[in-house]
């Protein structure tokens, strides 16, 4: 499992993953030009690592999120998410058309709602995903 993983991971990588990876890293730095929104950052940084290398991992929401995370996500949504969602929506479409990009396809659009609320999510191992929680 832990092979097939690897493969799709260096699979990701190379179709969608680097640039992904890379708007997520500038989402990122811009936010840490402003203190102020140096917590989205953050959140930007974890989830960048995510979208770099997902397959083996998942993300869950964390229990201790509270009504900082959901405010936090409606203003990383109205100028960061939007943004990273749209971008993982057009990187699937090319992805669609090739028989060997389609679950890659599948797997953008899964993003998409990661994207749009990082803040109160962790990433885990899938097999802690469900034994572990």
């Amino acid at each position: 499992m832990k092979l097939f993983n690897l493969l799709l991971n260096l699979l990701w990588l190379f179709f969608c993953g680097l640039w992904m990876a890379i708007g997520y890293v500038i989402a990122a730095v811009i936010c840490f030009i402003f203190i102020v929104t140096i917590p989205f950052g953050i959140a930007s940084l974890r989830i960048a690592g995510f979208v770099l290398w997902p397959f083996g991992r998942t993300t869950v929401e964390r229990p201790d999120a509270g009504a900082p995370s959901c405010i936090g996500n409606v203003i990383w949504v109205i100028f960061a998410g939007w943004w990273l969602a749209l971008a993982h929506l057009i990187t699937s479409i090319p992805l669609f058309l090739s028989i060997i990009g389609i679950p890659f396809g599948w797997a953008n659009l899964k993003l998409i709602p990661i994207s749009l609320m990082p803040l109160g999510r962790e990433v885990i191992p899938t097999d802690e995903a469900f034994g572990g929680r």
